[in-house]
């Protein structure tokens, strides 16, 4: 049987992430700064190309995920993209939202820790990617925020269910419900990320954390990680089926469509007449 082993990372030609292996460590790096690096469905099957290479170079022993730039780690789905193809669309957003779920349950299921590298603003679908990975480490000039029921969406593919376990459950209400910005000092009190340091200092602080990461065995550590996903992936495959219908199904009411018109147009969401329309 022919050795599975991971490929020169130049090989893939990707177009939305760029993707590097320098001696130990795979870096994974969300390529559009131009939209925040939002992720649209040519991105999510890049990371899930990336995430399965990495997860089988046995050559690799640590994952760092970050954003391209300095303005956002990530901001979760591309909106444009949503309002184009897949909102009045169920079936077609079923579908995009199972290349989104699968890309999370690669990047849990690499079998090596991850490390979130928060270089920017970390929103909506973004946060649901900090909080796959194993660790995290952030400049202190960002913030953390989910805006899901301010803007048309619910958290349901990730936030929901991890939230309560990395924070405790007041706080993941606190987080989803205000939808406001959650200053980074406060998310290093919160337990949502692992460390804090100055922007200048925020490649070196990876760098350390993915030396002292390396410098474990890899069977204990695949096992460690196995283990300690388990709340995760329980919560997980108890509601993603259920929340990815419901998604699916609720993307034609009016909370959605005026919700991505208001991003599109850079206005704020009328709630108002959201209310008035959903009286019976």
């Amino acid at each position: 049987m022919a050795h599975i082993d991971g490929q020169d990372p130049k090989s893939f030609n990707f177009e939305n992430i760029l993707f590097e292996k320098k001696g130990r460590r795979a870096t994974v790096t969300i390529n559009r700064p131009g939209v925040l690096n939002c992720v649209n469905l040519a991105t999510l099957r890049e990371l899930q190309t990336a995430f399965q290479d990495a997860s089988w170079d046995d050559g690799i022993s640590v994952v760092v995920l970050t954003g391209a730039g300095d303005r956002a780690f990530c901001t979760g789905a591309d909106l444009k993209e949503q309002k184009a193809h897949y909102v009045n669309a169920p079936n077609d957003y079923w579908k995009w939202m199972g290349e989104f779920c699968r890309t999370h349950e690669l990047l849990r299921a690499i079998g090596k820790p991850t490390v979130a590298r928060l270089n920017g603003v970390v929103v909506g679908g973004g946060n649901e990617f900090n909080m796959s990975c194993d660790l995290a480490v952030a400049a202190d000039d960002i913030f953390i925020k989910q805006v899901g029921a301010a803007m048309g969406s619910v958290a349901a593919a990730g936030a929901t269910q991890w939230l309560p376990l990395i924070v405790g459950d007041r706080r993941a209400r606190e987080i989803l419900m205000l939808c406001e910005e959650i200053p980074i000092q406060k998310a290093l009190e919160w337990g949502l990320v692992n460390k804090v340091v100055p922007r200048s200092e925020l490649d070196s602080a990876v760098d350390q954390m993915c030396q002292t990461l390396e410098a474990k065995l890899p069977e204990c550590m695949r096992y460690t990680k196995q283990q300690l996903n388990f709340w995760k992936d329980f919560s997980w495959h108890m509601t993603i089926g259920h929340a990815r219908d419901w998604l699916a199904i609720h993307n034609r009411a009016p909370e959605v469509q005026e919700g991505c018109n208001a991003f599109l147009e850079k206005r704020p969401v009328d709630y108002d007449s959201i209310r008035e329309k959903s009286k019976w």
